[in-house]
């Protein structure tokens, strides 16, 4: 075979693989996508906000901040950020707040469509969950405290985050939502074919043994290394939406799926989500350094614990094989 014939084969496997990954992945998303703006567009989110707020003030928030964090754990963080938007004149925060707050949004948010991808590949919904949610608030009780005993950060935020006024025309949501359901294509395509020319060049080797010392601390073998990378930097769709695919191909054991979709679920996308979250007035302490020390704790202390388990509990409560 010549090589150009060859290069054509592996692009052509490449894109097999994008669409099939891409199409199991739309599978999960669509419907939660309508059904969760059905919720929206009924007002029902605010109900599902009401038992959040006597929480709030465990992290130091006023109740109302509850509708925030409840729109973004169903919806979306930008769909949060027009809830903020508009309270944020009667319920001023001060910067610490509204770091809390973003911190919160960050570890538990999306989680209709994140939970579900994590199922697909392989850990179990119900400890998923709880390890978000709760995390949010554990991360979201040490900050609070932190800067209250420190009185760091007390000054008023800038949030620069501006809400578009009126209703989002329904063609207009629907149009959003095609250009970023093909945008997850075009990524996922992109990365599979990293991955095969990271694999051809043996950089993976290489990455693997430089990330191998930290990620060993947290349970993650060498073959989820680099796919727990993207999760990270990316996001959890990418980063779970690779390790579906290497599960199925039977590259990485059901040990290492759960240990790094659980650090992926605490902390991801930290360029985009990160960035995002400056538009509020949020600091740094918090959104990025805090929530990945926070993580790699949480992460590497809930897979020794799980490693104490017997493995009838740990395929029973933990995690199972990717479908």
């Amino acid at each position: 075979m010549s090589r150009a014939a060859a290069i054509l084969t592996a692009l052509r496997d490449v894109l097999r693989s994008g669409v099939r990954l891409s199409l199991d992945l739309f599978k999960i998303m669509i419907p939660i996508i309508v059904g969760v703006k059905i919720l929206k567009e009924l007002g029902l989110i605010a109900y599902l906000a009401w038992p959040l707020k006597p929480v709030m003030a465990l992290v130091g928030l006023p109740a109302e901040m509850g509708l925030v964090w409840a729109t973004a754990m169903f919806n979306n963080i930008y769909s949060a950020f027009i809830v903020l938007a508009s309270l944020a004149e009667g319920v001023p925060l001060n910067q610490a707040q509204v770091t809390v707050l973003a911190c919160l949004m960050l570890v538990a948010h999306n989680l209709p469509i994140e939970l579900t991808i994590v199922r697909k590949s392989g850990p179990r919904l119900p400890f998923q969950f709880f390890t978000r949610v709760l995390g949010a608030l554990a991360f979201g009780m040490i900050l609070n405290l932190t800067y209250t005993a420190t009185g760091a950060l007390q000054g008023p935020a800038t949030i620069l985050f501006q809400a578009a006024a009126g209703p989002e025309p329904l063609w207009r949501w629907a149009l959003g939502e095609i250009r970023n359901l093909a945008s997850i294509f075009c990524i996922i395509t992109s990365l599979i074919g990293l991955m095969r020319l990271l694999q051809a060049l043996r950089l993976l080797d290489l990455c693997n043994a430089l990330l191998r010392p930290v990620l060993r601390i947290m349970g993650i073998g060498p073959r989820a290394a680099t796919i727990t990378i993207v999760g990270l930097v990316m996001g959890l769709a990418y980063g779970g939406g690779l390790i579906i695919h290497e599960a199925r191909e039977g590259q990485v054991e059901g040990r290492d799926v759960f240990a790094s979709l659980t650090l992926m679920g605490l902390c991801h996308s930290l360029i985009e989500d990160t960035l995002l979250m400056l538009l509020i007035g949020t600091h740094l302490s918090g959104i990025l350094w805090g929530r990945l020390l926070f993580s790699l704790v949480a992460t590497a202390l809930l897979v020794r614990i799980g490693a104490r388990l017997s493995n009838t509990a740990q395929n029973r409560y933990l995690w199972a094989e990717a479908r």
